[in-house]
């Protein structure tokens, strides 16, 4: 049905996705059917329906040559993000993620840009045990990916004063709002009981479509942009009071950084301020933002899409009244914001409570085992020794949180015995590098990425040295 007027809408003109959405019942399709089966992979609407699940349909590239000259199907397997809200991770729920990781997938974790976890190289008959294991972990798939919110991201910082807690508890009711209410996911993957009733389903937020495409929110500190704000479509800057209390939030809406190859249609655009509201407003206004663009977004074209194009389509103006038209408080004027130089919190930081946290930079985010450097053995050791709280970072990179001043020396001990550098001895070409799975899991790389950085940025931080720059 309907936001807007309460009619049921044609689906005329409407993408296939579209199609595929509405006529899923909330995300069931015949996912379940298909899981059951003894075969490698999903059907076409099935993989569509997955990633609301938190699951990608891959194959292994490198082998589809050899696959095709053999007559042979391709090389089918799976990955799963997991929903993390913040990037902060449990102890347990870092080793669960290990164990799974070495047990159903290619023995890595892959830190991703928005703080989740990626697992890579699950098989069909692997992945409904991996979910439960994650789900055992207290962590989520749902919404990891699809026309939905995706994972919330907040600065990794991990500092425990007041006004940290505050903005915590604000993010805790977004999540809560924005998830959404299918009980496809626990029906299918937790063995959860199909409920009878007369009333039917519904999505209170999505409806029967969810959203034209998917839909991103960080949450930033003021002063400090470690999570991008400029990126997203939904953006909010917690502004600190007296006391270090929440004053309140700065919002902007409408950034986003993706583009399609040879489509000079598609653009790139940074978020533009909002408004500013109070500290108990913000969960109802981020609900009534992603509820315009549900309601307005293009979902004829899915190049088109995301909110920047809603909002370059009717303007800024437009959308903001739209929005003062569904919430019951007045929409304050943005406020000024300023920042500091970016902060990738790496090294060691006291974090106020007189313990100490340690960021660890993670090469393009992989989690592995490869020659002298083993990162999966060495943080595991750690987590299992002393049980940190684990945070994960924009930049793809690891913060162990909660670590004793008496306990610095043995995790830079085993630090040092797994090959992995202090971060002070590595090079800013480096540390700064950033880099995409690509090939060979991703079906939309059209070039290398991750395995082709780390040689690339050596030669750059070999030649940049050599300049004295």
């Amino acid at each position: 049905m309907c936001k807007v007027c309460g009619c049921t809408p044609s689906l005329d003109g409407f993408s296939k996705n579209e199609k595929i959405k509405a006529s899923s019942e909330h995300l069931r399709g015949t996912i379940e059917e298909e899981l059951a089966a003894d075969t490698p992979e999903f059907g076409d609407e099935s993989e569509q329906l997955l990633k609301f699940h938190g699951v990608y349909q891959q194959d292994d590239r490198d082998r589809r040559k050899e696959a095709r000259a053999r007559g042979l199907d391709k090389h089918h397997q799976l990955m799963i993000r997991t929903r993390i809200p913040g990037g902060i991770v449990s102890a347990d729920a870092y080793l669960a993620h290990d164990e799974i990781s070495r047990r159903w997938a290619n023995g890595t974790l892959r830190v991703t840009t928005r703080q989740d976890f990626q697992l890579h190289g699950v098989l069909k008959g692997d992945l409904k045990k991996s979910i439960r294991a994650i789900n055992d972990a207290l962590l989520t798939s749902l919404g990891g990916c699809g026309d939905v919110e995706r994972n919330i991201m907040f600065c990794p910082e991990p500092l425990g004063d007041r006004f940290h807690l505050e903005v915590l508890r604000s993010i805790a009711g977004m999540v809560a709002e924005l998830t959404p209410h299918t009980g496809a996911y626990h029906e299918i993957w937790l063995d959860g009981e199909v409920v009878e009733t007369s009333e039917p389903e519904t999505e209170p937020l999505y409806g029967e479509q969810y959203l034209p495409r998917k839909f991103k929110t960080t949450v930033a500190l003021e002063g400090d942009n470690c999570v991008d704000i400029y990126a997203h479509d939904l953006a909010i800057v917690a502004m600190r009071g007296v006391d270090d209390t929440l004053r309140g939030f700065n919002v902007l809406v409408g950034g986003g950084l993706g583009r399609t190859h040879n489509k000079p249609e598609t653009f790139v655009a940074v978020a533009l301020p909002l408004a500013f509201v109070q500290p108990g407003e913000i969960v109802d206004l981020a609900r009534e933002v992603v509820a315009v663009q549900r309601d307005y977004g293009d979902r004829a074209n899915r190049r088109h899409a995301r909110l920047k194009y809603t909002i370059a389509d009717r303007g800024l103006d437009w959308f903001r009244a739209e929005v003062q038209s569904r919430v019951p408080f007045q929409l304050q004027p943005p406020e000024p914001l300023s920042w500091r130089p970016v902060d990738d919190h790496l090294g060691w930081h006291e974090q106020g409570d007189g313990l100490h946290y340690l960021g660890i930079y993670i090469e393009n985010g992989r989690i592995a085992d490869v020659g002298h450097l083993r990162s999966a053995s060495g943080l595991r050791q750690i987590v299992q020794e002393l049980r940190p709280e684990v945070r994960l970072t924009a930049q793809q990179n690891v913060i162990l949180a909660g670590i004793k001043p008496a306990d610095r020396r043995r995790v830079n001990e085993l630090l040092a015995s797994h090959g992995m550098a202090p971060v002070e001895s590595i090079p800013r070409a480096i540390r700064h590098s950033m880099a995409c799975p690509a090939l060979p899991t991703c079906g939309l790389a059209v070039a290398e990425a991750e395995r082709s950085m780390p040689g690339l940025v050596r030669q750059i931080a070999t030649l940049l040295d050599e300049l004295g720059l």
